[in-house]
Order: C-alpha cells, then sequence, then structure tokens
C-alpha cells in the first residue's frame, strides 16, 4: 500500500532520530554517562601535550660501538629514545675516537653524542667552554688492563714491556699514564716511550696486534679488554679498583651549546629516553645484553661471541650521574701527564634537565660537584 503523507513524515523523524542517537550516547559517555569512563584514559590537554610536536625536525646524536655506550645502543635499538621525541627523528651517527666526535659536534654536523670524560674536557677547554656541555652520565667502570700472562705475571712486569691504550689523551690513555707515574716510572707522554712503552692503537687493530706478538697488554674499555682475553689474554687490574667507591666516569652525554639553546625541548625529550633506557637495562639485563650485540652487529656486520659478552657486560655499570667528582680527577692526571694545560671547568655541566627528568620520574637528583652553568 503507498505510504500516506502523514506516513513518510513519521519515517523521516524516525531516521533522524536514530542518526541523532549515536551522536547523543557519545556526548554522554564523554561526560562520564552511559558508561564508565576508562581511569587509564589521558585528559583531552594531556593527549593534546602528548602529540605536541618538538622545536626540531630532527636530531642527529652520535656515539661508539663500544658496550660502555650501552645507553646510545640499547636506546636506539629498542625505540626508547626515538618514543620520546613525538615525531622528532632520530639520526644515529657511530664515531670511533672522542676528537672526531668532538669535531662533529664544534663543526655543527652533530647535536647530541655519547662520549668519554678526557674528550669532553678537551672539546671544552679547546672552545674555551663555548661549544658543549655535559648533560647527563651513561656508564661507570667497563676498562681493563690485559696482558699476555706468558709475558707479565705481576703489575711490576709491566716495565720494559709494550702495552697499548687507544690513542693519545684519551680516557683509557690518561689513566694509564697515571698508573705508571704512580709507580714511579717515567714515559713521555707525547712518544709514549720510557720504563713501559705505551703503544697508541685503535680498538679495532688491537686484538689482532695482541695475537701478532707487537703488543704486550692492553688498557682497554668493553669489549676490547673482554676480546683480549678470549685469544688468550688475563685481566691483571680492572680500572674499578683504583676508584673510591669503585665508581668512575667512562661515558658522559654531551650538547652542543647551540642546539641546547634553540631546542632545549627535544634535549629534555632525549634525556627522558636515556633515563628510561637506563631504567629498562638495569631491569632486563639479558635482554638488554642481546639488544646492545644486535646493534653491535648492525655496526659492525657480527655481533659478539657469547665468550665476549658475557663477561664484559656486567663489568659496566648504566648510570644517569654524571660522577662530576671522577671527571675533575681524571683532569688533574691530564695535567699531570701534561697532556692538556690546567683546565678552567666552570660551567662544563648542566645538569638542569636531566634533574627535572630524574624529579618528574621519582629518581635522586645528580651533581655538578660545582662545575654546573651558572
Amino acid at each position: 500500500m503507498p505510504a500516506t503523507a502523514s506516513t513518510r513524515t513519521a519515517l523521516r523523524r524516525g531516521i533522524v532520530a536514530a542518526a541523532a542517537l549515536p551522536l547523543l550516547i557519545g556526548a554522554l559517555a564523554s561526560c562520564g554517562y552511559g558508561s564508565e569512563a576508562k581511569k587509564d584514559e589521558p585528559k583531552a590537554a594531556d593527549a593534546a601535550d602528548a602529540g605536541k610536536k618538538l622545536s626540531a625536525s630532527e636530531v642527529r646524536i652520535g656515539y661508539f660501538p663500544n658496550l660502555t655506550h650501552a645507553t646510545a645502543l640499547v636506546g636506539l635499538q629498542e625505540g626508547l629514545i626515538e618514543k620520546e621525541l613525538n615525531g622528532t627523528k632520530v639520526k644515529p651517527q657511530s664515531f670511533n675516537a672522542g676528537p672526531s666526535e668532538i669535531e662533529a659536534l664544534n663543526g655543527g654536523s652533530l647535536d647530541i653524542g655519547f662520549i668519554g670524560p678526557s674528550p669532553s674536557i678537551n672539546g671544552y677547554v679547546k672552545s674555551k667552554g663555548s661549544n658543549l656541555r655535559i648533560i647527563s652520565g651513561s656508564a661507570s667502570g667497563g676498562v681493563k688492563l690485559v696482558v699476555n700472562p706468558d709475558k707479565i705475571k705481576t703489575l711490576d712486569d709491566l716495565k720494559g714491556k709494550k702495552i697499548a691504550t687507544p690513542q693519545k689523551g684519551n680516557t683509557q690513555d690518561v689513566a694509564f699514564l697515571n698508573w705508571i707515574s704512580e709507580k714511579g716510572w717515567k714515559v713521555d707522554p707525547e712518544s709514549g716511550k720510557g720504563d713501559v712503552s705505551v703503544v697508541r692503537t685503535d680498538n679495532k687493530v688491537t686484538p689482532d696486534a695482541f695475537k701478532q706478538g707487537s703488543i704486550d697488554g692492553a688498557w682497554v674499555p668493553e669489549p676490547t679488554a673482554s676480546k683480549l682475553v678470549s685469544d688468550g689474554g688475563s685481566v691483571l687490574l680492572d680500572e674499578t679498583a683504583l676508584w673510591p667507591d669503585k665508581k668512575f666516569v667512562i661515558t658522559n652525554i654531551i650538547v652542543s651549546q647551540k642546539f641546547l639553546k634553540e631546542h632545549p625541548d627535544v634535549v629534555e625529550a632525549v634525556l627522558r629516553g636515556t633515563v628510561k633506557t637506563n631504567e629498562w637495562i638495569h631491569a632486563n639485563q639479558d635482554k638488554a645484553k642481546a639488544s646492545a650485540n644486535a646493534r653491535l652487529e648492525a655496526e659492525g656486520g657480527k655481533p659478539l661471541d657469547a665468550k665476549v659478552i658475557d663477561p664484559a657486560w656486567p663489568s659496566i655499570a648504566i648510570t644517569d650521574d654524571p660522577l662530576a667528582t671522577t671527571l675533575k680527577t681524571q683532569s688533574e692526571w691530564a695535567v699531570k701527564a701534561k697532556l692538556i694545560e690546567q683546565p678552567d671547568l666552570a660551567g662544563i655541566y648542566d645538569l638542569t634537565l636531566l634533574n627535572k627528568v630524574l624529579k618528574a620520574a621519582g629518581k635522586p637528583e645528580v651533581s655538578d660537584a660545582g662545575l654546573g652553568a651558572k
């Protein structure tokens, strides 16, 4: 039967009402009516902040393919750093030596870097305090003196032997020269010649030099130290034994002062990522070790053998604390070795953003040992 005019009108009203019903239900639900609102849903303002774009489209982060740079290796491999950046892209850059990373930072091709204390000091001093800031710690320890046990059985046996360090003036080189000095032995810091021959050798080359017998041992970071042990070497000294509380900075996080000034929101986001990475590493040691190894494989083409990474991993302490007092000590050693003049390190640290992140995470703040930016 054909619909009458009144019937057609009633149908139209019913359709409109039905269409409006989901909108009404949605509006009521958003007010907490009709169904229970999820307690873990962010408020509208929080959601907007969480999706807020940061002030830089990318951040260039440098690091070494060393286990002492585990925060960078794991944080990048697991995406824990990039996750905090709300769309800002991470451009990772791998380096094999501190001076080249400092050069990249000073030259404007790098924004943030993981690096040892000696290059941090040298870079800060050479620029007269104008180019970088240490903004966080990353790792402590992970440095060992490994020797050929057939030639060297005690520490006194080092006299007259050839011992490698990674580079003149690098963190391990400075520590070894200081140890030699405290033994009362003499070594020219420039040439490395003296009572002990200090042979500056790239970490990539050191294992082959050790196997060939052209060096008798090495004062090196992990994983090079454990590679030497796997090749028949013996650990004669762990550097942690020389430090109060068995802690000393081996890796810092530094930033270009220009980038810090222009993009503090990006720097803060990176630090949130590193703090969360360090927390994840502590809670997931085996997974973190595997993650770091996967990143090393991506860098070098093959992962570390278990006989190398298993003893190396636990010797490194991951930390947010820059252990600033130990950096002061290391700078004094470099002065004593006549590798640098007495530096003015006032302002080398800016831990403002790190302490903000730590406080927000319910963690204790850390100290700059009086060397903070004013």
